[in-house]
């Protein structure tokens, strides 16, 4: 938060904005002076925790819409904070008419702030495959929301600051200590309520837009109803005007954001969507999966699993991992259950253990017509047990030598989230679990257009104490991102093969080769992987460092 700006000392002459405002004549409230102060600090309170969820609001939207990106993050976060500063100096000039002015920064900052959500999705969902000048639209637009809204949010406190002193003067240090613990914890609440309250009741959409019209009603009242005899008649209608302007267009918005919301991916992913759910961890879609027309899942917009080519996918992982003991596999991620459709197709194999993060993959996987048969019902099987656990942690509890294969399906490291399951304490961790002999296959992003990403994941397995053969096989529908950037346009030529490193504990596993007593695989010869092996290692890319915890090496 920014130091907000001190108030003239008492005595001092100080001028007002209003009729008869004669340098230190008194306020006349319509409450006593301890109530005065008390509603002044609750709206501080309820105007900061609007203030963090437009804050948070912008992060989260960046890392939805952009790509997640620590980068990303941080310039939305220090353009915010910068653009406070300007903000609380750019108030100076208004302490004189105080009153008028946080009524009109509150009323502006409850519009911009409730409605950037539902601009930025528009923009990226229309304009998202232009290319030309409007490639970067959505990227400039954040930036614009994100200077407007920290410029607001800096305006606040110095005229707050005004208000209280306007009340009752005191000295300028407990005035400060008065409003930054109301700022504060407005802040905590508003943090608090972001994840835990709007986002899983409200969804980004609808709860930007609520926060703005809390934003709007408590400035309002706080100007309207304690300061109106600071206000020229003209001023009050006009503030009931702006206010009641602003709250139409957040309601008319939030009674057609369902409407917008369909539009919006109507244009993103076509008419053909068939399921769109915001689960605890994201935003699962499925698209096709009727009529002869291919199923798509997409978590967080980007593809995830493509019906034209996800058997050449899913064989290339798990096949050439089986080559030896299989009786016990464990599964990272996998929750819809095309990983463990092809485990379950190798005899010997008497249990399969899936940890996913996401329960709302896992009941589409089991439940949606389409996704069930695609998976031939694999999560229903007698053998498999489905654990909802984030995978870093689920492991770091498992005794070791438990499983003879691990198959690590999990989303791209480039994406923040994903990042700790690709560092060499990940990997400590699962080869651990691995009995003597064991393999551990990982996905390791696409090949071609992110060759220093892959092969960081195969030097982080040999930092982590594993032998290591790496292999690509050719697929992908393009247009869509798969990585951790979700731009149509960056994509579309890109995301054209996966990577894929076979890693042993002990022994070096050599050429990978397919179990010759296995199953008949459609997408996948010894023949072929061999040509999967050299055409990798013509991507390598050499003397790289293991990406951990504390220092990760994948780019955003």
């Amino acid at each position: 938060m920014i130091e907000p700006q001190a108030p003239a000392p008492p005595g001092s002459a100080q001028s007002w904005d209003g009729p008869g405002g004669d340098a230190g004549s008194p306020l006349r409230l319509p409450v006593r002076q301890e109530t005065g102060r008390f509603l002044v600090l609750a709206g501080v309170f309820v105007c900061a925790a609007c203030g963090l969820v437009y804050e948070l609001e912008l992060v989260a939207l960046a890392t939805y819409l952009m790509g997640d990106s620590v980068a990303q993050t941080s310039v939305v976060l220090s353009v915010m904070v910068f653009a406070m500063g300007i903000g609380s100096l750019a108030a100076k000039r208004l302490r004189r008419h105080a009153a008028a002015g946080f009524g009109a920064v509150e009323a502006l900052l409850a519009l911009v702030g409730g409605c950037s959500a539902m601009a930025l999705y528009a923009v990226f969902a229309w304009t998202g495959d232009w290319g030309g000048v409007w490639a970067s639209g959505p990227h400039t637009l954040l930036v614009a929301f994100s200077l407007a809204t920290g410029l607001l949010i800096g305006a606040e406190v110095p005229l707050l600051m005004e208000l209280i002193q306007r009340i009752r003067r005191q000295d300028a240090g407990g005035a400060v200590a008065d409003l930054s613990a109301a700022d504060y914890v407005g802040a905590l609440v508003g943090g608090l309520a972001f994840p835990f309250l709007l986002l899983p009741l409200l969804g980004q959409l609808t709860g930007a837009l609520i926060t703005g019209a809390v934003n709007a009603v408590v400035g309002g009242a706080l100007v309207l109803g304690l300061f109106r005899q600071d206000l020229t008649h003209r001023a009050r209608r006009l503030l009931v005007a702006a206010n009641v302007c602003v709250l139409v267009i957040l309601g008319s918005a939030a009674a057609l954001v369902d409407d917008f919301e369909r539009a919006a991916r109507h244009a993103m992913y076509g008419s053909d969507v068939r399921v769109a759910v915001h689960t605890d961890v994201q935003e699962v879609l499925l698209t096709g999966g009727r009529d002869g027309r291919p199923l798509n899942l997409f978590l967080d917009g980007r593809l995830r699993v493509s019906g034209r080519d996800e058997r050449r996918y899913h064989e290339a992982l798990v096949h050439p991992a089986m080559n030896g003991p299989h009786t016990r596999v464990l599964v990272l991620g996998g929750g819809d259950g095309l990983a463990v459709r092809e485990v379950l197709r190798h005899t010997g194999v008497h249990r399969v253990d899936v940890v996913e993060l996401d329960a709302g993959v896992v009941r589409l996987a089991r439940h949606d017509p389409a996704l069930s048969a695609l998976n031939g019902h694999a999560l229903d099987d007698p053998r498999v047990r489905v654990t909802t656990a984030d995978a870093f942690d689920w492991l770091r509890g498992e005794p070791p030598t438990a499983y003879d294969v691990v198959v690590s399906d999990l989303p791209h490291p480039g994406i923040t989230a994903s990042t700790k399951l690709y560092s060499q304490e990940f990997y400590g961790l699962a080869r651990r679990v691995l009995a003597p002999g064991g393999r551990l296959v990982v996905h390791g992003g696409a090949v071609a257009h992110r060759p220093r990403d892959f092969w960081t994941v195969d030097s982080t397995l040999r930092a982590a104490g594993f032998h290591t053969a790496a292999y690509r096989v050719r697929g992908r529908q393009a247009g869509f991102a798969a990585g951790p950037d979700r731009s149509h346009t960056r994509t579309a030529q890109a995301h054209r093969d996966w990577g894929f490193v076979l890693a042993s504990r002990h022994l070096p596993p050599g050429e990978p080769r397919l179990d010759p007593t296995g199953p008949r695989t459609r997408t996948l010869t010894d023949a072929s992987l061999a040509a999967d092996i050299r055409a990798a290692e013509e991507t390598r890319v050499s003397d790289l460092p293991a990406s951990t915890l504390i220092h990760p090496r994948y780019t955003g």
